[in-house]
């Protein structure tokens, strides 16, 4: 997503991730688990096509995602899927407010304000 918000393919279904409130690779950025400079370099999906990540949006806007097999949630420990839920849910819903702001904030403003403190 990152060549100015548009135009990467995603790598499991080759359809454009057209914006960044559908984008894995941003929820990923946002929450933490990548830095600005993998952003280049890193394969873009949508959410939906990366359901062991998006099983963890707990969100009314959001339809939930059901995965089977060892990566389920209901298959992890309770405690670590709250932890999850919540971190996840919150990265999801900075993505819906970076979407709709006017002007968007400068790259390192991206990630959740815990995430900001750290780079």
């Amino acid at each position: 997503m990152a060549k100015c918000d548009t135009g990467y393919l995603c790598e499991v279904c080759g359809q454009d991730v057209a914006d960044i409130s559908d984008s894995d690779l941003y929820l990923r950025y946002v929450i933490g688990e990548i830095d600005a400079r993998e952003l280049m370099a890193s394969p873009e999906r949508h959410l939906r096509c990366n359901p062991t990540q998006s099983q963890f949006i707990v969100d009314p806007l959001f339809a939930p995602v059901e995965v089977d097999g060892p990566f389920a949630k209901h298959e992890l420990n309770g405690d670590d899927v709250a932890r999850r839920e919540q971190l996840v849910t919150r990265g999801w819903r900075r993505l819906q407010e970076l979407k709709h702001l006017a002007v968007r904030p400068a790259i390192n403003e991206y990630p959740l304000e815990e995430f900001r403190r750290q780079r």
